[in-house]
């Protein structure tokens, strides 16, 4: 079982590659990396990751059908036995919005659910992802219970879940990510009848953030006024499994490869 997984939104695999992602998969220790928000076709990742394909890597991938939006990835030093596309949901299974690879026992999925704007249809298309995707986790967990398997969801989630996720959450009360409702949603995941678990959030349970996001505008990334919405949700036995987690957050602002920084999770 791969035991160091990565998640991290690239915000555009080629302006990643050239603004350093190449170099950070090259020094990275991570057995799968799972990519978020490529934007860009099946073709064009594999060209764009073509230096990381022939050190080794294998690639699995959803493009979006809209061009230049969305698209999810796997990156493992490994092939996965199997992958699916989509989570079973018609509306956005052409959408570049899910990915799940297997590795023996382990299923790991990457995930970039919609940002949506409050009180607009973006919002809208956000909730409708929300709401099937909740059924979708639930027979998720129940299968992996069934079958003796381990998953982890690793992505984007677009949602800040509390306010030691979120520097300036008093001034977000009513943007999308930090809507009460979303938030309730996410909470529902980690019920005790759920069988998910927050993973990096369990090893840091009274820290704000680690932060994974950071606004380009102003000083947010330099006085490290973030957002936590890049998260490793995991059924509870692998959640157990976890020994250590770190947001590789780049030292300089100039040193960013994405406005997201890696989040890496350590697992026995």
């Amino acid at each position: 079982m791969p035991h160091i997984i990565t998640t991290v939104n690239v915000n555009g695999v080629r302006a990643a590659a050239r603004k350093g992602l190449t170099e950070w998969i090259e020094r990275t220790e991570a057995d799968v990396v799972c990519l978020q928000e490529t934007r860009a076709s099946d073709e064009q990742l594999a060209e764009t990751l073509a230096p990381a394909l022939e050190g080794g890597w294998n690639l699995v991938s959803a493009e979006p059908s809209s061009k230049g939006r969305n698209g999810v990835a796997i990156l493992s030093r490994k092939p996965a036995d199997a992958f699916r596309v989509g989570h079973g949901d018609d509306e956005f299974a052409t959408a570049g919005r899910y990915l799940e690879a297997d590795f023996d026992d382990l299923t790991v999925a990457s995930l970039y659910l919609p940002s949506g704007e409050a009180q607009t249809p973006r919002q809208e298309e956000k909730e409708r992802f929300m709401d099937s995707f909740a059924r979708y986790l639930t027979d998720t967990a129940a299968a992996a219970a069934t079958e003796g398997r381990h998953v982890v969801v690793c992505g984007d989630w677009n949602i800040a879940h509390t306010e030691l996720d979120l520097k300036n959450w008093k001034t977000n009360k009513k943007n999308s990510g930090f809507l009460p409702h979303e938030r309730e949603w996410f909470g529902a995941l980690f019920a005790e009848d759920a069988h998910w678990t927050d993973v990096v959030r369990q090893l840091n349970p009274d820290i704000a953030g680690p932060y994974s996001w950071w606004s380009y505008r102003g000083k947010a990334f330099d006085n490290d006024s973030g957002w936590r919405i890049d998260y490793q949700i995991a059924t509870r036995e692998l959640a157990e499994r976890a020994k250590q987690a770190v947001v590789e957050r780049a030292e300089t602002y100039d040193q960013r490869w994405s406005d997201h920084a890696p989040v890496t999770v350590q697992y026995r």
